[in-house]
């Protein structure tokens, strides 16, 4: 398939990316700074356009024999009318220019945080309730994709149906190494934080709950392939582990790979409990289970060996890739 990627060169696109070609798709990819991931200009199979998503005559024209669509880039903005018009109004926008450019199918990224608070076992079903302009948006856009099932031919009716397939994925807090050379890593610097405390012999203080289910890009990336590669239509995923891990057991692993460091880690005691989503979806339907950990070491020593390094005096890449 030749497959059109918003946000590629970001956390979790540039993942996507790479696994899509490992499958043999060729790839249409958008960016607003082609330098800034250089690999990306010498492979092969992968097309590059300068854009930016708000610009629309940039979108409709990359679309062009497009098999499929995926949406990940997020448009930031700090008030409601700044979100609406640069992520919702996009999303809205790119679905009806695929459908007209005859697309197939399309995946639209969203949130966990489309659903707002969360309790035990929360699946796909739950009511979107968010309490952020984020969720908001992101719901927004979710809400947008599932209702485009036709076009209106006057008021209130519509005969018109929509042939493309359209899906959601919905990520929790996802993290990475860059994928290639000069790419991205997660916007959250708190991996970074916890390393430099450790490297430096500074003490931490965590609440013992305070965690989530960790996914890295790399296995949230396995979720896209499935999807997209699939025939399903209007169906939601949540793309998480299956397991919490918390931010005091991420500095605990930090501190055991760092042996020589003087940093005291603590956790204060809390009567709260955590909850988990409910992963069984993707695992009925894909086959996929993920265990939170099996990434995570690696990019706890990742982040850490560039402690050490900025300690020692060396530039390290900017690696945080932000709206």
């Amino acid at each position: 398939m030749k497959i059109f990627i918003t946000g590629g060169t970001g956390n979790i696109g540039q993942y996507v990316t790479k696994a899509l070609l490992e499958r043999g798709h060729s790839i249409v990819l958008l960016t607003r700074t082609p330098d800034r991931i250089p690999a990306y200009l010498s492979m092969e199979n992968v097309t590059v356009v300068k854009g930016n998503i708000l610009e629309d005559d940039v979108l409709s024209k990359a679309l062009e024999g497009c098999d499929a669509v995926i949406h990940i880039a997020l448009g930031w903005g700090n008030d409601p009318l700044t979100m609406l018009e640069h992520d919702t109004r996009v999303t809205a926008y790119l679905l009806d220019a695929a459908e007209k450019a005859g697309v197939g199918s399309f995946i639209y990224t969203s949130s966990t945080a489309a659903l707002g608070d969360m309790f035990d076992g929360i699946d796909e079903t739950a009511l979107r309730r968010p309490d952020c302009l984020y969720g908001s948006t992101k719901a927004a856009g979710e809400v947008f994709a599932l209702g485009f099932r036709y076009y209106y031919t006057s008021q209130g009716e519509g005969n018109i149906p929509v042939k493309m397939r359209r899906n959601i994925i919905r990520p929790g807090y996802t993290f990475s190494n860059p994928a290639v050379e000069g790419g991205a890593s997660q916007s959250d610097t708190r991996f970074k934080a916890i390393a430099e405390a450790i490297v430096n012999d500074e003490d931490l203080t965590f609440s013992r709950n305070d965690g989530t289910q960790f996914l890295s890009s790399a296995q949230i990336a396995e979720v896209y392939v499935k999807l997209v590669e699939s025939d399903l239509n209007e169906e939601i995923f949540f793309a998480l582990s299956r397991n919490f891990i918390t931010w005091y057991e991420i500095a605990l692993a930090a501190k055991e790979m760092v042996p020589e460091s003087k940093s005291r880690i603590t956790a204060i005691d809390e009567e709260t409990s955590h909850s988990l989503y409910s992963v069984k979806k993707i695992e009925d339907t894909f086959g996929l289970s993920f265990d939170g950990w099996d990434d995570m070491r690696e990019h706890i020593a990742w982040n850490i060996e560039r402690a050490k390094a900025e300690k020692e005096g060396e530039k390290v890449h900017d690696v945080y890739h932000v709206w």
